[in-house]
């Protein structure tokens, strides 16, 4: 079986863009797969891909490649519309709402076109439109599986698999760093001045732990302002982005997200590969289903403080904003305070993880194409 996976781009630092090279690396044990990438910005991936994944481009924009069609969006979507007309596979999975729509308008009707999703798309009609045109869509949450099915009401059916992690094997954290780990695009969804906040209160009782801030983005200046009007340049540590991720992880002994809404989790689960519990907020919901409190992390309340326990002298008065740092830096303290705790956690993250194994995900969707086919 030939299968083609479709990205923006497969040469960013994007954790949908690290579940499916990952997804496309264990497929290829078995099958014959391919990726493609929209545009080609750079000579190699940002993270690692199997060598038996064969890798190609629609539009390869890289300094001093010569182009046949003039530059910009009409000959982008030309090349795309040329590719997904001369696609010769037996799979086509696509992994943006823009991608699945001209993969229903332009790929071959005999081609198995399965869209796979983790955010919702900010232009709901041409999905609506022409999503039914689709064998499947697939999300990565049961929350977006539930949002997609209604979205899609009557269209094609929505299908939840959760995203790969990559094969092993995996670091293992020893659990005797004093050291917090986050990683991720420093963008304002991912919500890193709330932990910046909450670090200031740690720092501030546990002086000899430190915070390292994995990643890049365009929040970056905002967030390095923040350490400075907070005093936290001996605590705080900016440490840019990497494509080991998993093996900076494994230097820490917990791992902290505070993003709001989010829909992916890769950082989250190649943390609990590494053996390291996570401190999330209740209400993002990539973490939410996949953090159990006393099982494998934390999961923080969003401005509902409890009514005891170590969080109870949080000021109800407090705005959200306010509010919602000291929660997070009290369930941060807690399992500080707590290593044997924490390593009761690292071993429920290491449970997880076995059920995010490569091959064992790859079962799943090659059941699930093999029901659709």
């Amino acid at each position: 079986m030939k299968v083609s996976l479709i990205l923006p781009s497969a040469y960013s630092m994007r954790g949908d863009v690290r579940a499916t090279l990952n997804l496309a690396s264990a497929l290829a044990t078995r099958h014959e797969v391919e990726v493609i990438s929209v545009r080609r910005q750079k000579e190699k991936p940002f993270f690692p891909i199997g060598s038996d994944v064969a890798m190609r481009s629609v539009i390869d924009v890289r300094p001093g490649v010569r182009h046949l069609l003039p530059r910009g969006q009409v000959r982008t979507e030309v090349a795309l519309w040329r590719t997904l007309r001369g696609l010769k596979s037996d799979v086509l999975i696509t992994t943006r709402p823009g991608l699945g729509v001209q993969a229903a308008r332009h790929a071959p009707r005999e081609l198995l076109k399965i869209a796979r999703e983790w955010g919702r798309p900010a232009v709901p009609g041409p999905v609506q439109r022409f999503y039914p045109r689709l064998n499947a869509v697939v999300t990565a949450t049961e929350a977006a599986q539930e949002e997609w099915t209604g979205l899609l009401d009557g269209g094609p059916a929505v299908h939840c698999v959760h995203d790969a992690l990559a094969a092993g094997p995996w670091p293992r954290s020893r659990m005797d760093n004093r050291i917090v780990a986050a990683g991720g695009r420093w963008v304002p969804a991912k919500a890193y001045d709330r932990l910046i906040k909450a670090f200031a209160i740690v720092a501030d009782k546990r002086p000899d732990w430190r915070l390292r801030l994995y990643g890049g983005g365009p929040e970056e200046r905002r967030l390095r302002a923040l350490v400075r009007e907070l005093n936290l340049h001996n605590h705080v540590y900016f440490m840019g982005t990497t494509p080991d991720l998993v093996g900076e992880f494994a230097k820490a002994s917990i791992v902290a997200n505070t993003s709001r809404g989010e829909d992916q989790a890769m950082a989250v689960l190649e943390a609990m590969g590494c053996g390291v519990p996570v401190v999330a907020f209740e209400g993002t919901r990539g973490p939410t289903e996949f953090v159990a409190t006393g099982y494998n992390g934390v999961l923080v309340p969003e401005s509902d403080v409890p009514e005891s326990g170590t969080m109870s002298d949080v000021p109800r008065s407090g705005t959200m904003s306010d509010a919602d740092p000291q929660l997070f830096a009290a369930a941060l303290l807690a399992l500080i305070d707590d290593e044997r705790r924490r390593r009761s956690l690292a071993a429920g993250a290491l449970d997880t993880a076995m059920r995010h194994a490569a091959g064992e995900v790859a079962e799943q969707w090659e059941k699930l194409i093999t029901d659709l086919r």
